[in-house]
């Protein structure tokens, strides 16, 4: 079982604006809060987030390195998806594939793949 993901951030109050309202949706709790950073939780695992010191700031994150490629997340149904694709459109959050939405995982992969403030990309998808 998963017990933690620590991401670090180039804007800590971005970040948990973004995060916050996302987590929340998908029933997380709010868990830790520090002045360089926050955690939200489900169950035992849980996700925190810490602001990146200055000095490492120079390179932003991508995907395509080594490292962390995306975060994929349950979605109860595929009205869930349906649901929050409205809400992020409406947050004006990047929505990525957009011209296979909601199939760009494959014909059999209902989801929604978009990007928190840092780029990081994320995904919904429906269990069914």
């Amino acid at each position: 079982m998963l017990h933690h993901i620590e991401i670090n951030v180039s804007d800590l109050k971005a970040s948990h604006e973004f995060w916050g309202w996302l987590l929340e949706e998908l029933e997380y709790s709010l868990y830790q809060e520090w002045e360089k950073g926050f955690s939200y939780r489900k169950n035992e695992a849980y996700l925190v987030f810490v602001q990146t010191q200055e000095r490492f700031l120079d390179v932003g994150y991508h995907r395509s390195r080594v490292g962390l490629n995306h975060l994929a997340f349950h979605a109860a149904s595929r009205e869930q998806v349906d649901h929050m694709t409205e809400k992020l459109k409406q947050r004006h959050v990047p929505i990525l594939y957009l011209d296979r939405h909601p199939f760009a995982g494959g014909e059999n992969h209902y989801a929604v793949f978009f990007e928190d403030p840092d780029r990081i990309k994320v995904e919904l998808a429906a269990s069914e």
